[in-house]
């Protein structure tokens, strides 16, 4: 199904030279890159009111209102990161490179809509809903330690490739 995989260059689990050069010239790695510890902040922030609450009791519109706000950052950077792969990989989910981080993110995404419907709809009580926020973002935690060893690797991968094959590529692109 599809176009058969490139093999990538060795010493590169990642990216082929022709992916690179598109990660690297395209702005939507620099979104990511603007947008990954905002929505960091937000989630650090929203922990704070989220524990808060189930410890004390008091805060629940703070906590929610954080909740959303991290939802938002949530939906912006999938969205955003969606269009990055389809510049990159050709196709906007699943892409080889990053399946198992879009896998999870999955279950990251629908944690936090239920949180989302859950809250809109009256569907549980506010500690549950507190919980079902700590379980979102317990999935969260894990998706971004997956992409931040994921660009661990790909810069020690980049950092041992010989640069020599991208800027032939580069060359033969100008031509």
């Amino acid at each position: 199904m599809g176009e058969p995989r490139k093999p990538l260059p060795r010493g590169s689990d990642f990216y082929t030279p022709e992916q690179r050069l598109r990660r690297d010239s395209s702005v939507w790695t620099t979104v990511q890159g603007v947008l990954a510890p905002l929505q960091f902040l937000a989630f650090a922030l929203s922990l704070v009111f989220v524990i808060n609450f189930l410890a004390n009791g008091t805060g629940y519109s703070a906590a929610v209102i954080s909740v959303l706000i991290k939802t938002l950052f949530l939906f912006t950077i999938m969205v955003t990161g969606a269009i990055w792969e389809k510049v990159v990989f050709g196709r906007y989910l699943f892409a080889p490179a990053f399946f198992w981080e879009d896998v999870v993110s999955m279950l990251v995404i629908f944690l936090h809509v239920a949180y989302v419907v859950s809250w809109l709809f009256d569907l549980q009580a506010p500690r549950e809903q507190m919980w079902l926020a700590i379980a979102a973002y317990t999935a969260y935690v894990i998706n971004a330690a997956q992409f931040l060893l994921k660009l661990r690797a790909a810069r020690v991968g980049s950092s041992q490739n010989n640069t020599d094959s991208v800027n032939e590529y580069a060359v033969e692109v100008s031509r």
